[in-house]
């Protein structure tokens, strides 16, 4: 799993939340949508947790030119902005789920295992 956010703290945190579930392995961290993609290519994750909002390139940017590579990478939308102009881009450039940030402690686990 490659997890994908600007702020190390959330990416921090999503790793303590994750690192919880032994059949999950986080194999990467990325600060911007630039390095995501990079990443992608590099080290091929099964699922990426995706920040809608980052500089460079934006969350939605990096996941429709990841989708269009590696069409099987689950990719899981990640934002604390959850209003449907939102959600329906990061869905509309691939993303197979989107989890609130708020949510993300409780919801991210299962919706992982449920895509993959």
């Amino acid at each position: 799993m490659l997890l994908v956010d600007d702020h190390a703290i959330i990416r921090k945190g999503l790793r303590t939340i994750l690192d919880d579930h032994a059949d999950l392995s986080v194999i990467g961290e990325a600060a911007n949508g630039t390095e995501a993609v990079s990443m992608a290519a590099d080290l091929r994750p099964d699922v990426i947790l995706m920040d809608v909002n980052m500089p460079e390139i934006n969350g939605i940017e990096a996941t429709k030119h990841i989708k269009a590579v590696y069409p099987d990478t689950v990719v899981i939308g990640l934002s604390v902005n959850t209003s449907t102009q939102v959600v329906e881009a990061m869905m509309t450039a691939g993303a197979s789920a989107f989890v609130s940030k708020e949510a993300a402690a409780e919801q991210l686990y299962e919706t992982i295992a449920a895509l993959i």
